[in-house]
């Protein structure tokens, strides 16, 4: 004769559910300048759609954008933004986009020299952080149209912890030095923005 499966109680799924992580919307910054850049960011996508207790949810239309700071003569960037759900704490996403730029081949040898991949997580919730290792929200995300165009393409009217509208910032900034990309039909890609 089977055993039959056990039952749990009411408190007991109540009580996994709160042994679980809570599920949070992260903001990364993707972008690249080295060793076909629109391929870096796209397998960069990929790579992040595969994360664990991750679900990615938008990517926004890629940027060519010239650089800002960093050596003289480095070619222009590709840059998007991602909106995801994630499990994973900061720290660990943090180490798990840092394990996909690796792959893709990014050194550091260079404060903003050019890369291969660059992955940035720009917003974690409503979380602020300011450690040794990370700074949440993202310190020149309200500085850089390279980063607020793309974000305000999936999220126009997200609020950021310090009360700034992301499609105000965009208004105030401008979008000097920055391109949208081109699908081979000649329309800018719109095609995995958020409802």
């Amino acid at each position: 004769m089977l055993d039959s499966p056990p039952t749990l109680a009411a408190s007991d799924i109540n009580m996994q559910e709160q042994d679980s992580p809570p599920l949070i919307t992260a903001y990364i910054g993707i972008g690249s300048n080295l060793d076909s850049p629109l391929a870096q960011v796209r397998q960069a996508c990929h790579a992040i759609s595969k994360l664990p207790a991750t679900e990615r949810l938008a990517v926004s239309a890629w940027y060519r954008s010239t650089p800002v700071g960093g050596p003289a003569n480095q070619p222009d960037y590709i840059n998007g933004v991602a909106c995801l759900q994630t499990r994973l704490s900061p720290q660990a996403l943090l180490d798990a986009l840092q394990q996909i730029e690796r792959v893709q081949g990014r050194e550091r040898k260079e404060r903003w020299g050019a890369r291969t991949l660059d992955l940035d997580i720009l917003l974690y919730g409503d979380a602020v952080i300011d450690d040794e290792r990370l700074q949440i929200p993202h310190p020149r995300l309200q500085q850089r149209n390279f980063v607020l165009a793309p974000l305000a393409d999936i999220a126009p009217h997200l609020v950021l912890p310090n009360g700034c509208c992301v499609a105000s910032l965009l208004e105030q900034v401008g979008i000097s030095g920055l391109w949208p990309l081109e699908t081979d039909t000649g329309e800018a890609d719109f095609s995995s923005r958020m409802p």
